[in-house]
């Protein structure tokens, strides 16, 4: 038996609203037909879709349905837009709703371009969530989003992948940092001890190229800076608060950072996973960001 449609789009209302009651008045129904609905969805999937909290949360069977639900509101809203229904009764067509997941580098360097191409079509509306790259496609296996920027190269199940190329990051620091905390004499141990600059605390970059250089033998950890912004990291890493590690399309023109030492980078394999449905938006959405990683020389070859 399939699931009503009106079931499907209220447990998508109640999820993206994250309270029944926000949900009701956004539906235009009451809080007790939205629960009878929930509750009737629930019966027939025959488990618990959703976590009882603010906001609401999805259980392994609500992301399950939560997908379904936003498959099912995607494809009929481009069916409506393909069959000119708005336009016949005098509105305008209706916008594809896409929600995708990028990382905060990509979102402050390479992935602008993409907005301009947004701003240039008028077939879809697109909320982007600012994630991680190593963790975002758990939020495209629940079906919070259509899309994302992650570093996992196998798709998940439903998704295509492709891969965008490779992000490459060197160690830098102001000049008067470098010659303070990690002149050359002993690397190892200068890089043990000087302060560095973290995204936050799933940021594994600068620890990881720290565990590289010096190894397990030095267990004391250094003063680390936690900057959850991808301008404002790099303009931390100027103000000399630390070390960091810096994209090279994010590097500043004026000098004001200097290499550590040439062998301390990191590469960092970027893929664009994706809903594998037929819809117009989320192809040309497709399009923009592979247009836009190449043009910014973004290495598809490493």
């Amino acid at each position: 038996m399939d699931f009503p449609a009106e079931q499907l789009q209220t447990f998508k209302a109640v999820v993206e609203a994250g309270t029944l009651e926000r949900a009701a008045r956004e539906l235009n129904i009451t809080a007790s037909a939205v629960s009878q609905r929930l509750k009737a969805l629930e019966k027939q999937a025959g488990s618990v879709l959703f976590i009882r909290s603010r906001p609401i949360g999805t259980t392994g069977s609500g992301d399950v349905l939560l997908r379904l639900a936003r498959e099912i509101h995607m494809l009929s809203t481009e069916a409506h837009r393909a069959l000119g229904l708005e336009s016949a009764a005098g509105h305008a067509p209706r916008r594809t709703e896409l929600s995708i997941a990028v990382n905060a580098d990509s979102l402050a360097s390479w992935f602008v371009p993409v907005l301009r191409g947004l701003a240039d079509q008028e077939l879809m509306t697109c909320e982007i969530l600012r994630h991680d790259e190593a963790h975002s496609t758990e939020l495209l296996r629940s079906g919070q989003v259509m899309g994302v920027v992650t570093t996992k190269s196998t798709p998940v199940q439903g998704c295509s992948s492709v891969h965008l190329g490779a992000m490459r990051y060197r160690a830098m620091a102001t000049p008067e940092f470098r010659d303070r905390w990690l002149p050359g004499t002993d690397p190892r141990a200068e890089l043990a001890a000087a302060p560095m600059v973290s995204f936050d605390r799933t940021d594994g970059l600068q620890r990881g190229l720290r565990r590289k250089i010096i190894g397990g033998t030095r267990p004391v950890a250094p003063v680390e800076h936690f900057v959850p912004d991808s301008r404002v990291y790099v303009a931390s890493v100027a103000a000399g608060l630390g070390w960091g590690m810096i994209p090279e399309i994010q590097e500043p023109a004026d000098g004001s950072l200097v290499s550590l030492n040439e062998s301390w980078t990191s590469e960092v394999r970027l893929y664009w996973q994706r809903w594998k449905v037929p819809s117009q938006a989320l192809d040309l959405l497709t399009a923009l960001v592979l247009e836009a990683s190449g043009n910014a020389g973004l290495d598809r070859e490493r």
